[in-house]
């Protein structure tokens, strides 16, 4: 079950073998909830233990860093357009491979679609942690900024999807 982050799981065993995520989930991730910084999803099995985690957040791109193509489409009266920041992903060693990482993105790009029905938000944006992480997005249909390492899906490719 995919829920909300709260006191009742257990973070401190978590383990995805990058310590920069690892130590996300066990010592910022409460803060940044309290703070309206970010919204934590966690998938586990039991209600107590994680096996994986997403962050979603409000976000905004600067008109000129996406391709030409999408740029002709969009008004030129704005400066940044709105989008929606998964901002980590992460899955637990003892459960990698099993497709855990794609039922996340699945469900983190279900709720960013339905948020984009209530608040604008033209795509979903990733900053991929490394080549791995970019590959992962890649073959789910992100497609990288210009200029930039952050990587990119356009809410009406969720629309397709998800409508």
């Amino acid at each position: 079950m995919i829920a909300l982050l709260s006191k009742k799981h257990n973070r401190k065993d978590f383990d995805c073998g990058k310590e920069f995520l690892n130590n996300y989930l066990k010592t910022q991730a409460g803060q940044d909830i309290k703070r309206k910084l970010s919204a934590c999803f966690v998938l586990s099995e039991n209600e107590t233990s994680i096996q994986g985690y997403y962050t979603l957040s409000n976000n905004s791109i600067p008109l000129g860093s996406f391709p030409e193509h999408i740029q002709k489409k969009l008004p030129k009266s704005y400066n940044s357009i709105p989008t929606t920041l998964l901002g980590r992903l992460a899955v637990d060693k003892k459960y990698q491979d099993q497709g855990i990482g794609k039922i996340l993105l699945i469900d983190a790009l279900k709720r960013s679609y339905g948020i984009s029905q209530e608040m604008g938000s033209f795509a979903v944006v990733v900053d991929p942690i490394d080549e791995e992480a970019e590959k992962f997005y890649e073959k789910y249909g992100f497609i990288r900024l210009p200029d930039s390492k952050k990587m990119f899906i356009a809410i009406k490719t969720l629309e397709e999807l998800f409508a």
